[in-house]
């Protein structure tokens, strides 16, 4: 009975676990794509498969509707597409906040927080996405951010901040319980993480945290994953000494 095994029951075994592996890789966000031709893409030189492919340069270019960290004008523009939810994007934000800490005051670069949340995964992260646009309708840009701060520094991660919470976050940045409670269940800015996700899968995005660094406002460069601060400083320092 040996000698009748199927001879390619171990290779499909293995191109079966690979393609786990490969999938795990893709959704948690956890590895960071530090390929030179994943990260060098520029306008000019889109990859094959013709204009149709989404690529990096189709990312709306930031303007005064975003939630923009640092100086609109700056040099290097870091465009992030994330989740909050996602244990990866919490990584991330620590990160870019070291970034925005080096870089920043000196107007060299800026942050501009994009939704993606990926609801196969995160169910709780669309919500909390409209909850952070809500911070921002009631207390501006300042607000924003101490909001999404708040929440990636007591979520758990994948699904583990009560909803309850959202309202105890707005109270602790200093917003009008009620008025929050009011704006989150209208839902009026689902249309607007709508489309960040549209934003996001346009420009490659196949999990969170995604980035787009942009350069001079005409040079596109891709980031996937929680890269960690090292890294995220070799980009930015290339990046200004137009090197990247």
């Amino acid at each position: 009975m040996g000698e009748n095994r199927n001879p390619y029951l171990i290779p499909a075994s293995i191109i079966v676990a690979g393609f786990l592996v490969a999938f795990a890789l893709l959704y948690t966000g956890g590895v960071g794509i530090t390929d030179s031709r994943y990260l060098r893409q520029r306008e000019d030189n889109p990859p094959p498969g013709g204009s149709g492919q989404k690529q990096p340069s189709l990312v709306r270019m930031p303007d005064s509707s975003d939630r923009i960290l640092g100086n609109p004008d700056a040099p290097v523009q870091i465009v992030e597409f994330s989740d909050l939810e996602c244990p990866y994007c919490k990584q991330f934000h620590a990160t870019m906040r070291q970034i925005m800490n080096e870089y920043g005051k000196d107007g060299k670069v800026a942050w501009i927080y994009r939704h993606y949340p990926i609801a196969g995964l995160h169910p709780k992260a669309e919500k909390e996405a409209r909850a952070a646009e809500c911070a921002f309708e009631l207390g501006g840009n300042e607000k924003f951010w101490a909001y999404i701060d708040r929440v990636f520094e007591i979520t758990p991660s994948n699904n583990g901040l009560a909803d309850e919470e959202l309202p105890n976050i707005a109270e602790h940045v200093g917003l009008n319980r009620k008025a929050f409670v009011d704006c989150l269940v209208s839902g009026k800015h689902a249309s607007r993480i709508a489309s960040d996700i549209e934003d996001a899968l346009n420009a490659g995005a196949e999990g969170t945290p995604y980035s787009v660094v942009i350069v001079g406002g005409k040079n596109f460069y891709p980031v996937g994953g929680a890269l960690p601060f090292t890294q995220m400083k070799t980009i930015v320092d290339q990046a200004l000494a137009g090197s990247l």
